[in-house]
């Protein structure tokens, strides 16, 4: 990173700005590099600064315009002919501008002075931005959104009248289709866009500012500081190393490349193979996304849909994220053990103390966004005053102190990074609406409930595999975007708290980037590792069980402090030795080889931890004869729920619904969890 610093990669003056497919030179770099600023210096502007403060669709109006600019400039037409098109962009860009000024001088005139009447003129422009919007994506992203996205709109219009049966849809005007994408707050400048307008762009940004002032190497150095002397350490500077730079990137992929080029070589040279390491690279890098305090954009979008706070989102997902990679280095650690690799040479390892010595300035800005959060500030004004704070503690230290051309290439960068995020959460918009007019949410929803019969688990497992269904086309974003419109409400009717339904789809929609066929982190880091893609595909799958078995414990379980402190608590130290049972049942190694008997026996212990609840159920069962007591029907949930109103209404302690529904007490899952655990250890 420090080498990056002063590279001014982006700078005007002479060399070229590498893209993607494109180098551009000359004119081409300046317009790219000065849009790119300027895009920067209007996020961070129209968010925090009162005089530039206006109505949300002309923010995300001029979002979208600096996006498809950006996304014209910066992606050519075909990667063999990179080069080539360059009138064609002209002409899409010119486009660009003319439907984002469209917005901007007539929108107040048609609601205000027309009476929402659109004219013919309205409808023309409205088409012409679903096109522009359509090809810059497919520029950006590749086809996959753009096809859905006019598949969606086919449906609206046409194709649902000759789909039978409960999809079936008499159709939508023309005129009322595009005025409702173009003209209102509700297509394609409604709340996905608004998400990422704010939010998403500014963080993307503030992850940029983060490692260009050098944090990327403190994070590594750390890394290297509290894991280098174990066993197995280069795997676990990787797992570590990769959670923190995960969280800032918000890409599995490019995190990959970013610490897996540094990572993999290394434990490769320790002796652990080279598809394990890339394997190890792939999962922490997934394990990135969901870790606090950034998580991607897809923890904006879950905040902004169910009214949940940012900061309540982040705080419950520490524990999980942590579980997680502390299963990933349970595999590692067993593997190491197994395959009697050897220690770094702890002469060359840095101290705790001297990396924080020098880079214990680089925690401020992550703190400081922190405590402006829990001080109740906006995410997006703790974000820019985080960014201001990134360039002020840079100046503590010649090496990494942050000259004006290094804030500019930076705010390059940002931009630069946030395209292609950007323009498949706007392009998403249009799919959103068309769920909303045509109903095929609910209609989606209810055929979820019809297949999973009323069983949760199996619905669970529904909504588990078309994650990885969409997961082999779409980015993570645009996957959880899509299960959550489609199959967050039947979750829900199903008994699912509305931040439990969210938090599983959103750590499902990860599963892509290490789950064959297509593992895209796991194909990045075979690349780096010169190891067989479909091997170290299944070895990254295999170290990311984490990511299927934790989120069935949002479910059963109230490790999303959905229960008192004390039973928190206690499901996640019971779940973290249930998930290394795990781990030993699936090696068949601790220390020495585990038989089988062992390891069925281990498994068992390992299933009671992690589920305790279900253990209850079971302890319950056989304890009372019979666990109908215990099941609650639709007409005493109503009862239950009518005398939690008048205990409200009496100014009475209120019994939540959850707590009711739980009749199980805490103490059979107390003891079956302590005999679990201590047959396990």
């Amino acid at each position: 990173m420090g080498d990056e610093r002063g590279s001014s990669a982006g700078s005007t003056d002479g060399g070229e700005v590498s893209t993607p497919h494109r180098r551009l030179t000359g004119l081409w770099k300046a317009m790219f590099y000065w849009t790119a600023v300027a895009a920067s210096l209007f996020h961070i502007g129209v968010n925090t600064l009162d005089f530039m403060v206006m109505p949300s669709v002309y923010r995300n109006a001029c979002h979208m315009g600096f996006v498809l600019v950006l996304s014209f400039l910066l992606y050519p037409w075909s990667k063999k002919r990179p080069g080539a098109g360059r009138g064609i962009d002209l002409f899409f860009i010119a486009g660009t501008i003319v439907i984002t000024f469209y917005i901007l001088i007539f929108q107040q005139e048609l609601h205000l002075e027309r009476d929402s009447v659109p004219i013919m003129r309205d409808y023309v422009f409205a088409a012409a931005a679903l096109l522009i919007l359509i090809v810059g994506t497919w520029r950006a992203a590749g086809a996959i959104i753009p096809v859905l996205s006019v598949l969606f709109m086919s449906y609206s219009l046409f194709l649902g009248k000759w789909i039978p049966g409960v999809f079936h849809y008499r159709g939508v005007h023309p005129g009322r289709l595009l005025y409702r994408m173009y003209l209102t707050d509700e297509g394609i400048f409604g709340t996905i866009c608004t998400i990422s307008s704010t939010y998403v762009f500014l963080f993307i940004l503030f992850g940029a500012f983060l490692l260009k002032s050098g944090a990327g190497d403190f994070i590594v150095q750390l890394a290297q500081a509290l894991a280098g002397k174990r066993v197995g350490g280069p795997a676990k500077i990787a797992i570590i190393s990769s959670g923190f730079m995960g969280s800032v990137s918000g890409s599995a992929v490019a995190n990959t490349v970013t610490t897996g080029s540094m990572t993999i070589p290394l434990m490769k040279k320790l002796g652990f193979r080279p598809s394990f390491a890339a394997g190890v690279e792939a999962a922490a890098s997934t394990g990135g996304q969901f870790m606090p305090p950034i998580m991607g954009a897809g923890a904006f979008i879950m905040a902004q849909w169910t009214g949940i706070s940012y900061l309540h989102i982040i705080a419950v997902s520490a524990i999980p994220a942590l579980m997680y990679f502390l299963t990933v280095g349970f595999f590692v650690h067993l593997e190491a053990l197994k395959t009697k690799i050897e220690t770094l040479d702890e002469e060359k390892m840095p101290s705790a103390r001297e990396v924080l010595k020098t880079g214990y300035v680089f925690l401020v800005p992550v703190g400081l966004l922190v405590l402006l959060l829990v001080r109740g500030f906006t995410p997006t004004y703790a974000a820019v005053i985080s960014m201001v704070a990134i360039v002020v503690v840079s100046w503590a230290r010649k090496e990494t102190r942050m000259s004006f051309t290094d804030i500019l290439d930076t705010l390059y960068t940002g931009a630069r990074n946030a395209v292609s995020t950007s323009a498949i959460l706007i392009c998403a918009g249009i799919v959103i609406a068309v769920t909303g007019i045509t109903g095929l949410g609910v209609t989606f929803s209810g055929q979820v409930l019809e297949l999973a019969m009323g069983i949760r688990l199996l619905a669970i497992l529904l909504v588990a595999l078309a994650s990885l269904v969409l997961g082999m086309g779409l980015p993570v974003t645009a996957s959880y975007i899509f299960l959550a419109v489609l199959a967050g409400p039947a979750l829900q009717q199903l008994g699912m708290s509305l931040l439990a339904a969210h938090m599983m789809i959103f750590w499902y929609s990860q599963d892509a980037n290490v789950t064959p066929p297509v593992c895209l982190a796991a194909y990045a880091a075979s690349g780096i590792a010169k190891s067989p893609p479909m091997e170290t595909g299944f070895i990254s799958w295999k170290l990311g069980k984490g990511l299927y078995i934790i989120p069935l414990m949002f479910v059963y379980t109230p490790i999303l402090f959905e229960g008192p402190v004390h039973e928190v608590v206690w499901t996640a130290v019971t779940g973290i030795i249930g998930l290394f049972g795990f781990v030993v049942t699936w090696e068949g190694f601790y220390r020495k080889h585990v038989g089988i008997v062992k390891r069925v026996l281990v498994g068992f212990a390992s299933l009671v931890l992690l589920f305790p609840r279900i253990s209850g159920d079971v302890f319950a069962f056989f304890s009372n004869g019979s666990g109908a007591e215990k099941t609650l029907t639709e007409e005493e949930l109503l009862a239950k729920a009518a005398a939690e109103a008048a205990r409200i209404a009496q100014g009475l302690p209120v019994e939540t619904a959850e707590a009711a529904i739980r009749q199980i007490p805490f103490w059979p899952e107390q003891v079956i969890t302590s005999l679990a655990g201590l047959a396990l250890l």
